[in-house]
C-alpha cells in the first residue's frame, strides 16, 4: 500500500474542515459507545479518527475547536441511573499506532524529566481490555459504590450489577480506608457464544460483539438480568486512596492481586522501548487464542513519582500511552471528483465513491486533498502512490480510519478502464468562474473572487454562526444560505445579523409572514440574536474567520491582551509589522509570525476593518476570563525562560508557570515582568537588562513560587 499524505501536507482549510467534521463524528461515536453501547464504527476505526484528530490539531494548534474531541472522555452518564461524580478523573489514553509512536513516547517523557537516553526508565506492558471501564470504591474494606466512566467527571451508579460479577469482591482485606479500584468489564469470548445462544432461543436480538454485550448487561436497570450474564472483570487502576498502594506501577498491580481481584497475566515489566515492542508483538500474537477481546497494549511509566511528576494532560496521562492495533481498508470504484470552494476560497477535491463498507459504516465520498495529490504528487514534487495519479473510473483503496471523509490510499492501474483521462484541475472558481490562482509554495489553488463569490461569503457567514463562534440558535447554516439570497432581508456581513430585527420591522415584519416562520419563530431569532450581543473576546475573534486564527490561538490571544480595546489598538499600531506592538503580538506563545501577519493584515484592510468596527458597535464584548490565581507571586505577569534549567525541564517550568496564572512568552519585550535566565542565557538576558526587566536565577524563580 502506498503511503498515505502525511498530515504535514494539509491546508489549513481543509484541516479546519476535517477538524469539524472530526468533532461531529467523534462526539455520535462517543455518544452511542459510551452511552447507548451501539457503535456504528469499530475500535480500530475510532481511535484512528481520535489519532487524526490529534495530528491534525498538532499540525494547526490554533485550529483546535472548543468542543476538541481531545478534550473529551466518554460520553455523558445515561438516564435511568443516578450519577456519580468520581473523586479522580477518569482519563482515557493516548494511543501509539506504530513503533515510532512508542519511540516517541519514551523521548518525550524523556525530554520533559529531563533524562538522557541511558538513564534507565522500565515501563510495564498489559493488554488492553476492550470491554467496559468501572470504578469500585472500597471504605474500610467494604464495596460501597461501583460507577462507569460516564464522561470521565460524571459516571453511571451501577453499584448493586457490579456486585452480581464473580471477579469482584465484596470485602477486602487489609485495604486503605479509602481505595477505589478501577479496571475493565468483558466477557470471554466462549461466554459470548452462549449468551447469544440463549438470546437468539429466546427471541431476541443478538448481540453485535463482546464489548456491547459486557456493556449492555452492567447497564441493566435490573441488577437480576446483569447476574444471568457471565461478566468478568480485569483491575489495573485506581483512582482515590488514603494510602499508596505500593511505590511502582508493577507493585500496585501485585497488591491488587492480593486483594483478590483478577490482573491480567500478560502484564510484564519491560526495562526498554525494544522489549514494550517485542511484548506487543508477542501479545498480538496470541490475541486470537486469549479468549477475550482487547484492541492493543498499554505502556505505562513504572516508578509510580516519576508518574505524579509528569502529571496529566486535559484528559490523558502523560505517563501512559496504548499501542493500538492496525484499522481496516477497502476497495471500490471512483464514480466522480467534485469540486469544494472553502470561505477562503481553496478549491478542493472530493472523490465520489461507489458505496462500499469499511469497517462496518459505508463510505460514499473521500478526500483528495488538492491538486497535487490526484496528479500522484505530494507538495514537494516528489511522488506518491508510486507516481500513479488518480482518475475518474478507477479502482480506488479507501482507508476510512484516519477521517470522517475518507482517504484514497491507492490505486489499481490493471483495473482502470480504457480510456480514462487525466484530471483536469479548474483554473476558474466553479462557484463564480473567477481565476483560481496557486501562489508558489502553496498547495492549495485558491479562487480570487473574494466578497463576489458566494461560496466564499457564505461559508464564511456559516463559520460566524457556526457552535464553537456566535451559536445562534435558529441560524445555521440552512438559515444562512436563505438569508444571503434574499431580496427584502439580506445578510452579507456579520453585522447584517444584528441589523435584521430592525430592518424587518420597516420592511412590515416580513418574516413572521414567511412560508415555515410565522410571529413566534421570528421572535425566537430576534431573543437568540440578541443574546449573543454580550460574546466572549476570544469567540469574537475565532468568529471573524481570520486565516489561520483558530479557536485556540484566538482565545490566547484574548487572554494575553485581556480586552477588545487594547487588542484593537495593538493590532492597529503593529500594521507594519515591526515596532513593540509588533514584538509583543509574536511574544503571544503559540502566535508563529504567519498567523500574526494574517492577523494583523485583516486589521489592516480598510473594508474589513470597516466591517468589524460595524460589528463591534453592535456587540457587548466580554473580557478575557482568567483563571483563578489568588495568592500566585506571578498571576498576571508575563514571564520569559532563558538558558539552561537544571532542576526542572523547560516543559515543567512553563506548565507550573501557567498553572499559577503567569502568561510564559517566547521573546523579551517592555511587557515582560520577570525573566528567568539559567546558564547560557544571550540575547534575551541582555535585553532584559537594557529594559530594567526583573531577573531571577532558577533557584530563585523556585524559591518565589514556592508551594503557591
Amino acid at each position: 500500500m502506498s503511503k498515505l499524505i502525511p498530515v504535514s501536507d494539509l491546508t489549513e482549510d481543509a484541516a479546519r474542515a476535517e477538524l469539524a467534521q472530526l468533532a461531529e463524528q467523534l462526539t455520535r461515536a462517543n455518544t452511542l459507545y459510551h452511552g447507548k453501547d451501539a457503535p456504528e464504527i469499530s475500535d480500530a476505526e475510532y481511535d484512528a479518527l481520535k489519532r487524526r484528530n490529534a495530528e491534525i490539531e498538532a499540525r494547526f494548534p490554533y485550529l483546535k475547536r472548543e468542543d476538541s474531541p481531545s478534550d473529551q472522555v466518554g460520553a455523558r452518564p445515561a438516564d435511568g441511573f443516578s450519577k456519580v461524580a468520581h473523586a479522580v478523573r477518569m482519563m482515557s489514553l493516548g494511543n501509539a499506532f506504530d513503533d515510532e509512536d512508542v519511540q516517541d513516547f519514551d523521548r518525550s517523557i524523556r525530554k520533559y524529566l529531563g533524562l538522557d537516553g541511558a538513564a534507565p526508565l522500565t515501563f510495564t506492558a498489559e493488554p488492553k481490555i476492550d470491554g467496559l471501564s468501572l470504578s469500585l470504591r472500597y471504605e474500610k474494606g467494604q464495596l460501597v459504590q461501583a460507577a462507569t466512566r460516564g464522561d470521565g467527571e460524571v459516571g453511571e451508579n451501577v453499584t448493586a450489577n457490579a456486585r452480581t460479577i464473580s471477579d469482584i469482591p465484596h470485602a477486602i482485606d487489609n485495604a486503605p480506608d479509602v481505595l477505589e479500584v478501577r479496571g475493565e468489564v468483558y466477557m470471554s469470548h466462549e461466554d459470548f457464544e452462549k449468551l447469544n445462544a440463549r438470546q437468539e432461543e429466546a427471541g431476541d436480538k443478538p448481540f453485535a460483539n463482546p464489548r456491547n454485550a459486557a456493556a449492555g448487561s452492567l447497564r441493566q436497570l435490573d441488577a437480576a438480568i446483569t447476574r444471568a450474564r457471565p461478566l468478568r472483570f480485569f483491575a489495573y487502576a485506581w483512582g482515590e486512596l488514603s494510602d499508596p498502594l505500593a511505590e511502582t506501577q508493577m507493585g500496585a498491580i501485585d497488591r491488587l492481586r492480593d486483594f483478590k481481584f483478577s490482573t491480567n497475566p500478560l502484564t510484564k515489566l519491560c526495562a526498554t522501548t525494544d522489549e514494550m515492542l517485542e511484548h506487543y508483538r508477542n501479545i498480538e500474537a496470541q490475541r486470537a487464542s486469549l479468549g477475550y477481546d482487547i484492541d492493543g497494549v498499554v505502556y505505562k511509566v513504572n516508578d509510580l513519582s516519576l508518574q505524579a511528576r509528569l502529571g496529566f494532560r486535559s484528559t490523558t496521562p502523560r505517563w501512559a500511552i496504548a499501542h493500538k492495533f492496525p484499522a481496516e481498508l477497502a476497495w471500490t470504484r471512483l464514480e466522480g471528483i467534485d469540486i469544494q470552494v472553502g470561505r477562503t476560497g481553496a478549491l478542493s477535491p472530493v472523490a465520489r465513491l461507489h458505496p462500499v463498507t469499511v469497517g462496518g459504516v459505508v463510505v460514499s465520498n473521500a478526500t483528495l486533498h488538492n491538486e497535487d495529490y490526484v496528479a500522484g504528487r505530494d507538495a514537494k514534487g516528489g511522488t506518491i502512490r508510486d507516481g500513479k495519479d488518480i482518475r475518474i473510473g478507477d479502482w480506488v483503496q479507501v482507508y476510512r480510519a484516519g477521517d470522517v471523509i475518507p482517504k484514497i490510499a491507492d490505486v489499481d492501474i490493471s483495473k482502470r478502464p480504457d480510456g480514462a483521462e487525466p484530471f483536469e484541475f479548474p483554473k476558474t472558481c466553479p462557484e463564480c468562474n473567477s481565476d483560481a490562482v496557486r501562489e508558489e509554495g502553496d498547495a492549495i489553488r485558491r479562487c480570487t473572487g473574494g466578497v463576489i463569490c458566494p461560496a466564499q461569503a457564505v461559508e464564511k457567514l456559516k463559520h460566524f454562526v457556526s457552535r464553537k463562534a456566535f451559536d445562534i440558535e435558529g441560524l445555521g447554516a440552512k438559515q444562512i444560505e436563505m438569508f444571503y439570497d434574499d431580496p427584502d432581508l439580506p445578510i452579507r456581513t456579520p453585522v447584517d445579523i444584528f441589523t435584521l430585527r430592525t430592518r424587518d420591522a420597516k420592511n412590515l415584519n416580513k418574516l413572521a409572514n414567511r412560508k415555515g416562520w410565522g410571529a413566534q419563530s421570528a421572535g425566537n431569532l430576534w431573543d437568540a440574536i440578541e443574546e449573543k450581543r454580550r460574546i466572549p473576546f476570544g469567540r469574537l475573534l475565532f468568529a471573524l474567520g481570520i486565516r489561520h486564527m483558530g479557536e485556540a490561538a484566538s482565545n490566547l490571544i484574548a487572554t494575553h491582551y485581556g480586552n477588545w480595546a487594547e487588542f484593537e489598538q495593538a493590532v492597529t499600531a503593529a500594521a507594519g509589522f515591526e515596532g513593540p506592538e509588533w514584538e509583543d503580538l509574536l511574544s503571544v506563545d503559540g502566535v508563529g509570525e504567519v498567523m500574526a501577519r494574517a492577523l494583523v493584515s485583516a486589521f489592516a484592510q480598510n473594508a474589513e476593518r470597516a466591517s468589524i468596527d460595524k460589528l463591534v458597535d453592535e456587540l457587548d464584548v466580554q473580557e478575557a476570563k482568567r483563571p483563578d490565581t489568588s495568592g500566585s507571586p506571578v498571576a498576571g505577569k508575563t514571564v520569559v525562560f532563558t538558558g539552561t534549567l537544571e532542576k526542572m525541564t523547560r516543559a515543567e517550568a512553563k506548565a507550573r508557570a501557567e498553572a499559577l496564572g503567569a502568561k510564559v512568552a517566547g521573546s523579551v519585550s517592555k511587557k515582560t515582568d520577570l525573566l528567568v535566565a539559567g546558564p547560557g542565557a544571550g540575547s534575551k538576558a541582555k535585553k532584559a537588562t537594557e529594559l530594567g526587566i526583573e531577573t531571577l536565577d532558577e533557584d530563585g524563580w523556585i524559591q518565589l513560587i514556592g508551594t503557591a
